[in-house]
């Protein structure tokens, strides 16, 4: 809905307004801005023609660069009832147009060439605003070159080779830098006035500017900011300029053709085994998308490692599926054949013998092995060395993009704060009055009421999986019911495609389904909750808008995954006496080669139909609306397109940015470290995945989306500390699949307590007699009418007995269908299992985190001598400021004690 039809009281109030009608804000944040009072003659931008130039970045004059543009629809080419609607749009672009020339912007307005309703608003900031707002917002300008040595790696004779082309991407020089002032310009480090500032850098500072100018004023209202503007169908878009076509180099003088290096060393897919050129791509799309690719980058190679070991271990558990020894006796025809295995459900289900899942138990082995064990134990070490490497790789990057002080000094206000400001409150650290949005009981209900839409929403997730597990109960009995008849022609896949794995595969396709919904759902409603709480800064929004988001991913996502790894098959009961769900639908039991199979398939359908989706919506549809709008455009003409306009065919940025690109590789890197003992060649195809998806990501924003606003970012975010919770909980999960999900604690109290004396006959330590030791016997004649099969086959029919999972009594024992020994044996090991390996994993992790610290000693080195080198500047430049101020009060000191010698020697004479 169009914003337009809003009222007047749902704009942004709160700006105090001055005796003659003028704005009043703080001086810091808006140095330049003066209140135009209302019917006041708005000054308009001028018009110029397209002069044939398709790789101009400037004014029609050649000189003034573009840093941003506005994209509008002109009303009098329009075709609208709404009359309304229309002129008042067109009124407030008038009024924020001339908003901004009062602030110092210049502005160029051009008709487009493709389509004639179209106009294209050039944005310039002459050199004396762009000063003024670099010192606004504090940003960094070289004072002196870098004099620090750059110690070479030991690693380069061999990363050398995977660099990106030193002859296209020469390296930068570095500086010393401090925060810029008008006054001390002459100090500053300055080649060229017209390069001084980088066009990132003019970007972010028009952006900012533009975030802040007024498009409407009415009494005590004051409506500001191109966001809203855009939202509401003032403007189509706003956005920087790409410096030049992806594909071919520019023949400007000016252009830097940073656009197409970028391609060509590193979106390109030839590039795959490239690494990749940081500071070029900090350069030109500003630090926060420096930091994602940088953070993705070290991501990727730390998975090579993992990747080794995980795939050491499958090779492991592969070679040894044929000699387990529990694994031949399940597919020994005179053993496991001979083995006669319970109904798993009621009615219609029938009896089964144990060699039907010799197959399944195989494919268990490869991934519940003791290799497995080890696996866990390494991934657990692995995480805690990925994330503090990371630290010090990030504390590098701080230092050598400006970054260290970067909260503290750049970090502004959003202008929806600042304009809902209309509460005292004194500041604790300057004790000075100043505005806030809303009191201490304002913010206190405003937090509570979005946690407790957030809790309503989990609370809504995990009703769905509870539904899902319903669905799981209902239609297993109807799969063993008719599957088996079903597939009579097919007879190669009727040892495949069971009951069980049926039903795995339709609850994990409808719980992904259900994943997409509530995702799509949800987006919507956290925004909302962000926007409603109000957060200071920008930082703080995404912040905030990460944890809730995460939060309801990590539970929509890994909901299932928890179900099949701790809970289905644990509370089943036994043949005579099942456990229902709701009085009506029977437990699922495991299948019969185990939960960590099922586990497997939910996360390759949960994993492999995300990547899917993803890359349908991230890459493939902006992909097909480009080549439409491409052949929609040459059809219409065949003119010369110029850069602005050929930017606004490309697709526009989500309002989330990277966000999406953030969580898909945070939930990739949960199911790496959270069920890694299921699936140990979860890294190597997290690897593949990574690989590709670096450049194909590259490859998005370099060429299917218009140029990003460039922002400052110091680090990752709110992922950090997500990273690390993931991290922490990863050591739990895997203990408990180990000890709760596989069979390999039971096997290792088996093979030390129960092979032998006394309670085995084996007078050595072995496995041989596993299966029929873990099997408990179940007399057919105690079935209940409700769970007693309603067939029985031909080669059953002189047992009187059935096997199931369990260690319980067998009939006739004074404690009949009661646990075992065997049974508390086994939760005991279980549980010292899962505390020692914890322990043990823990205090490693911990022992780690304090030998690696976070900065590096040559970046803390390198920080201390920066800021001692620019206090020493600075204080020269106060020193010789004091000096030439002083100087002329000296002289005229001096002057007036000559002429009273004079005058004394006169009156002497």
């Amino acid at each position: 809905m169009d914003d337009l039809s809003e009222t007047e009281s749902d704009g942004f109030t709160g700006i105090e307004m001055g005796i003659r009608g003028e704005a009043v804000y703080r001086q810091e944040f808006l140095p330049t801005y003066q209140f135009k009072p209302e019917g006041a003659l708005l000054s308009q931008a001028g018009k110029a023609e397209f002069n044939n130039n398709p790789d101009s970045l400037f004014f029609n004059d050649g000189s003034r660069q573009i840093d941003f543009v506005l994209v509008y629809e002109d009303e009098d080419h329009k075709e609208s009832d709404k009359k309304n609607i229309s002129l008042r749009r067109k009124r407030r672009r008038e009024y924020f147009e001339s908003s901004l020339m009062q602030m110092g912007m210049e502005l160029e307005s051009t008709r487009s060439v493709v389509d004639g309703k179209l106009t294209f608003v050039k944005v310039h900031m002459p050199w004396e605003v762009l000063c003024t707002y670099a010192q606004v917002l504090h940003i960094k300008m070289p004072i002196k070159r870098n004099d620090n040595p750059t110690k070479s790696s030991a690693f380069n004779c061999f990363t050398k080779h995977f660099q990106p082309s030193r002859n296209a991407i020469a390296k930068e020089a570095e500086f010393f830098t401090a925060p810029f002032e008008k006054e001390r310009l002459q100090y500053f480090y300055m080649e060229d006035q017209n390069d001084f500032f980088t066009p990132s850098t003019r970007s972010r500072m028009a952006y900012h500017l533009l975030s802040r100018a007024p498009y409407e004023v009415q009494r005590t209202t004051i409506k500001l900011g191109i966001t809203k503007l855009v939202d509401g169908g003032v403007y189509k878009a706003a956005y920087p300029l790409h410096d030049g076509r992806f594909n071919v180099k520019s023949e400007e003088a000016k252009c830097l053709n940073e656009r197409y290096l970028l391609f060509n060393e590193w979106a390109h897919p030839k590039n795959f085994y490239k690494m990749q050129p940081l500071d070029l791509i900090r350069k030109y799309y500003g630090e926060k998308i420096g930091i994602y690719f940088a953070w993705l980058g070290f991501y990727t190679t730390m998975l090579a490692f993992a990747s080794i070991v995980g795939l050491g271990c499958f090779i492991y558990g592969y070679s040894t599926q044929e000699t387990s020894t529990w694994s031949k006796e399940v597919c020994d025809p005179l053993i496991g054949g001979q083995i006669v295995m319970c109904p798993q459900c009621d009615g219609e289900c029938p009896y089964w013998k144990l060699n039907s899942t010799c197959d399944s138990s195989k494919k268990l082995c490869i991934f519940d092995n003791f290799g497995t064990l080890v696996f866990a134990v390494f991934m657990s070490i692995w995480v805690t060395l990925f994330l503090e490497f990371w630290k010090r790789y990030q504390a590098e990057l701080e230092y050598d993009w400006d970054t260290v002080e970067f909260l503290e000094q750049e970090e502004q206000t959003r202008p929806e704060y600042e304009t809902k400001c209309r509460h005292d409150r004194v500041n604790p650290i300057t004790q000075e009055t100043e505005k806030v949005p809303f009191t201490a009981f304002g913010r206190c209900m405003r937090v509570s009421l979005g946690i407790w839409t957030v809790l309503f929403w989990i609370m809504l997730i995990i009703a769905s999986v509870v539904a899902i597990i319903v669905y799981r109960l209902a239609v297993f009995f109807a799969f063993s019911k008719q599957l088996r008849g079903d597939l009579k022609e097919l007879e190669p896949f009727k040892e495949y495609v069971t009951p069980q794995m049926a039903t795995s595969v339709t609850a994990s396709l409808i719980s992904f389904i259900i994943i997409m919904v509530l995702n799509i759902l949800y987006e919507k409603v956290a925004i909302w909750i962000t926007d409603f709480e109000l957060p200071r800064t920008k930082t703080e929004y995404e912040n905030s808008l990460t944890l809730k988001m995460f939060l309801f991913q990590f539970v929509n996502y890994y909901s299932s995954c928890f179900y099949i790894a701790f809970v289905k098959g644990k509370v089943v009961g036994y043949p005579g006496q099942p456990v229902y769900l709701l009085g009506e639908y029977r437990n699922e039991e495991c299948d019969p080669g185990g939960c960590l199979i099922e586990l497997t398939t939910q996360l390759t359908i949960v994993m492999g139909g995300k990547a899917i989706w993803n890359n349908i919506q991230e890459v493939l549809m902006p992909w097909v609306k480009n080549l439409i709008f491409h052949y929609c455009a040459r059809k219409r003409s065949e003119k010369v397109i110029p850069r602005w306009e050929q930017d606004y065919a490309l697709q526009p940025i989500g309002k989330l940015g990277l966000f999406y690109e953030y969580l898909e590789m945070v939930i990739q890197f949960g199911f790496v470290t959270l069920f890694v003992a299921s699936f140990p060649l979860a890294p190597i195809l997290a690897l593949i995945n990574n690989i590709f998806e670096i450049r194909v990501d590259a490859w998005k924003i370099t060429t299917q989306f218009r140029h990003m606003v460039p922002e400052k970012a110091q680090d990752i975010g709110a992922w950090q500390p997500i990273l690390q919770g993931v991290a922490i909980l990863a050591v739990a999960t895997n203990a408990m699949i180990i000890a709760f999900t596989s069979d390999m604690i039971p096997r290792l109290v088996y093979y030390w307590s129960f092979s032998t004396y006394p309670y085995g006959d084996h007078a050595n330590h072995t496995m041989q007699g596993y299966i029929n030791s873990t099997l408990s016997v179940f007399d057919i004649n105690d079935f209940s009418n409700k769970s007693r099969p309603l067939q029985t086959p031909y080669w059953f029919a002189n047992s009187t007995t059935c096997r199931y999972r369990d260690f319980r009594y067998p009939p006739g024992h004074p404690r009949q269908y009661e646990y075992s020994i065997y049974y508390w044996h086994v939760i005991a090991a279980k549980m010292a299992f899962i505390i020692v390996l914890e322990h043990l994993v823990y205090f490693t992790k911990f022992v780690l985190s304090y030998m690696i610290p976070d900065v590096p000693v040559a970046v803390r080195e390198k920080i201390k001598r920066e800021k001692y080198l620019t206090h020493i500047m600075l204080h020269e430049v106060n020193l010789n400021l004091v000096t030439r101020n002083l100087k002329p009060v000296t002289d005229n000191i001096l002057k007036q004690n000559e002429d009273k010698e004079v005058e004394s020697n006169d009156l002497d004479l």
